[in-house]
């Protein structure tokens, strides 16, 4: 029973939880809650966030607090302390496991299934298509989020997903190449002012700067007026090593300078950026958690980081350091920014 990020899981409770490590324990996949049951919800719920499949209700947690308070309140089962990195942890132990949905194989019932698709179905199935008529097989995409639960609804996006380092980065050549052809759009400024409030939920990035970094990207945008972003997942031969080969020890928030040496993994979950630290010598990567700070620099680029200071351990005892971006899905006063703009 293997999984990776953009991966969910479903519980026997109807839990569903989004597989958010490449490294697991024996007993357990690492994910985070993101759709509980209706009848579950003991918090106040807005009912555009209501979801509905086969007579059944669910709603979206979308804040972390509120996802740990749930699962505290409800299903304590399925918090578990994660001595590897010393934070406490979404799990599901392996016999609580339903169902793995998996981006790939959802994927390819929507482009097989040409004439009963709902209309985000129909958008994603056009996604799909484009993306392969400029080199990217279908056999290296999937889609992830609302739209592989078949939970999507009028307000959902598309959470397209490209598998390998190598073919994401294609993805993105392409999507360049159709926003110049006309066959997908770039965000137009009210969709990026959605992306904004979605994605800042403080002031470490201004509107403009969120902007700047996010259009150089090429890992958004529109189709037939429904936003989409295109993820990146590892192939399997690209997840080297294993659960515990490291471990971390939180040393504090900290602020640094340095430049990027290697940005082969910018667009992964966690962001890995090899820098050589101005700072402190020790620290030898940036890495993030959160979405936002994905594809945020590059190759020979001087950055500032803020974020969780950590040793890092590896199995031989070799020692180093890495900034954590993103210890919460909203990373308040985590950021990473180019020196200079």
């Amino acid at each position: 029973m293997r999984v990776r990020i953009r991966d969910f899981i479903e519980t026997n409770e109807g839990l569903y939880f989004a597989v958010n490590s490449y490294y697991h324990p024996e007993d357990r996949f690492l994910s985070f809650l993101r759709y509980v049951p209706y009848k579950y919800v003991n918090f106040e719920v807005d009912i555009s966030n209501i979801r509905e499949i086969n007579g059944k209700k669910y709603v979206k947690i979308s804040e972390s607090s509120l996802a740990y308070k749930f699962l505290e309140e409800n299903f304590d089962k399925y918090l578990f302390y994660d001595e590897t990195i010393d934070v406490l942890m979404h799990a599901i132990p392996k016999e609580d496991v339903k169902r793995i949905l998996k981006p790939k194989e959802r994927l390819k019932e929507i482009v097989n299934e040409e004439y009963k698709l709902n209309e985000l179905e129909e958008k994603c199935r056009k996604l799909a298509l484009i993306l392969e008529d400029y080199g990217v097989p279908i056999k290296s995409m999937g889609v992830s989020g609302s739209l592989l639960l078949k939970l999507n609804n009028k307000n959902s996006d598309i959470d397209f997903v490209i598998y390998g380092r190598e073919m994401h980065k294609k993805g993105r050549e392409a999507l360049k190449e159709a926003f110049e052809d006309g066959k997908l759009e770039p965000l137009s400024e009210n969709f990026w002012k959605i992306a904004y409030k979605k994605r800042i939920k403080d002031n470490t990035l201004t509107y403009e700067e969120f902007i700047f970094y996010e259009k150089r990207k090429y890992n958004r945008g529109v189709v037939d007026n429904t936003m989409f972003d295109l993820l990146f997942t590892r192939e399997w031969d690209e997840i080297i090593g294993k659960y515990g080969d490291k471990r971390y020890k939180n040393l504090g928030f900290v602020e640094i300078e340095g430049i990027v040496l290697n940005d082969d993994f910018a667009f992964d979950n966690p962001a890995v950026y090899k820098i050589e630290c101005y700072n402190d010598e020790d620290i030898k990567e940036v890495v993030s958690f959160t979405h936002t700070y994905a594809g945020q620099c590059f190759n020979g680029e001087e950055i500032i980081a803020r974020g969780k200071l950590e040793e890092v351990i590896d199995k031989s005892g070799d020692r180093y350091k890495r900034v954590v971006v993103g210890t919460t899905r909203e990373a308040f006063n985590e950021y990473i920014k180019l020196k200079n703009l």
